[in-house]
C-alpha cells in the first residue's frame, strides 16, 4: 500500500489505519532517515494497540515496551551481540507487535514474514509511505 501524509497527524491516522490489522508476533521494519515521521507513525499504531501508551522514541532507552507493541530503536545496533541484549528475541516470542526504526541495522536478523514501512520525505511536510508485505 501507498500513503502520501501532509502532517504529523496524518502519518498518525495512517499508523493507526495500519495497526488495526496487525496481531500479536508480528515485526514492522521501519525505515527512513531522521525526522521522517517513523515515531509518528508508531504513535498511531499505538492508538491501535494500547491507547494508553504515551510513545515516545526509544532512541536513548533503545526500546520503549507499551504491552502488546513494542517500539526498539536500532540506530545504535551494530552486531548480533548488540541486538541480543536488547530483548529483540524475546519479545517476538512472547507475542508481542515489534516496530523497529534503523531497521536497516539489523537487516539480516528480522524474520522472513517481516513487514516494512518505508518514508520518504517529499518535502517539509509531506512523506510517501509504503508498505511491503511478506
Amino acid at each position: 500500500m501507498r500513503w502520501e501524509t501532509h502532517s504529523v497527524e496524518e502519518t498518525e491516522a495512517v499508523g493507526k489505519r495500519y495497526a488495526e490489522g496487525i496481531t500479536g508476533g508480528c515485526v514492522i521494519a521501519l525505515y527512513g532517515g531522521l525526522g521522517m515521521g517513523k515515531t509518528a507513525f508508531v504513535r498511531g499504531m499505538a492508538q491501535a494497540l494500547c491507547p494508553e501508551a504515551e510513545v515516545s522514541s526509544p532512541t536513548f532507552a533503545i526500546v520503549n515496551d507499551y504491552g502488546r507493541l513494542v517500539h526498539f530503536d536500532m540506530y545504535r545496533i551494530t552486531g548480533w551481540e548488540d541486538l541480543e541484549t536488547t530483548g529483540f528475541f524475546e519479545y517476538i516470542d512472547r507475542g508481542a507487535v515489534v516496530v523497529t526504526e534503523w531497521s536497516e541495522n539489523i537487516e539480516g536478523a528480522l524474520p522472513a514474514d517481516t513487514r516494512r514501512v518505508r518514508f520518504t520525505r517529499l518535502s517539509d511536510t509531506e512523506r510517501l509511505l509504503e508498505t511491503e508485505e511478506p
